[in-house]
């Protein structure tokens, strides 16, 4: 289930960018804020659709971890913005 491992490596990358980020975050502009607040909501959906493709009890399709990996991908998009702003 190669889709399934790459979903888990994705979430992990994740996860370690968005704690990077919440350390930054207090010194960010309102928008950077704003931003993160947004990504916060996306982060709650990927948490919940990884939990789901975790256990083994739920059948998960590829179609579904396919288009969990899409916001996933768009979050890794929305942290490296935030990211590039609080560097700047």
């Amino acid at each position: 289930m190669a889709m399934k491992e790459e979903f888990d490596k994705l979430v992990e990358k994740l996860k370690t960018e968005r704690d990077e980020i919440n350390l930054k975050i207090h010194l960010a502009s309102m928008e950077a804020r704003e931003e993160f607040a947004e990504a916060e909501k996306k982060w709650g959906q990927i948490k919940g659709k990884a939990a789901e493709i975790a256990d083994d009890a739920v059948e998960t399709s590829e179609e579904y971890i396919a288009k969990a990996k899409i916001v996933g991908e768009e979050l890794k998009e929305t942290y490296r913005r935030i990211a590039k702003r609080l560097s700047e």
